[in-house]
């Protein structure tokens, strides 16, 4: 049996390497759609909870402002979603899907069952890297 090397059992290591694979299975399929990974990542969060500000977002998707602005200005272009600054406040930005946004998210669905399979995991054994990851996520703030 061959010992793993010390960059191997270093559990940063294993999930910054995980992330990139993770997103390298996307790529593909996103990209017929014109889409990026952090983009997928901002219409799954429009699609779970509805119109939200960018600052709300930012918060949700663990964001500044500097790397969520020009997410939402491609997407905007792309006529995916619509940014209007609030009547009360104008410092307050208000993000909306448009009916094409919206559309992606069933033209996107075949996405997770795609994802699934490629990672190699059982259902359960998925269910439990998600309660596994979102701990040490938790455990950082």
């Amino acid at each position: 049996m061959v010992n793993p090397s010390a960059l191997e059992q270093m559990v940063c290591f294993q999930l910054y390497a995980a992330s990139r694979a993770m997103t390298g299975i996307y790529r593909p399929l996103l990209e017929p759609h014109g889409l990026t990974y952090p983009q997928l990542l901002v219409l799954v969060a429009l699609w779970d909870n509805g119109p939200t500000t960018v600052r709300d977002l930012g918060h949700q998707l663990h964001l500044d402002s500097g790397t969520l602005s020009p997410l939402l200005k491609r997407l905007e272009t792309a006529g995916h979603l619509t940014r209007t600054r609030g009547s009360a406040d104008e410092r307050t930005v208000l993000i909306e899907l448009t009916t094409s946004g919206l559309g992606l998210r069933d033209t996107l669905s075949y996405i997770p069952a795609r994802i699934a399979c490629a990672v190699d995991l059982t259902e359960a054994e998925f269910h439990q890297l998600i309660d596994l990851l979102g701990r040490v996520r938790g455990a950082t703030h």
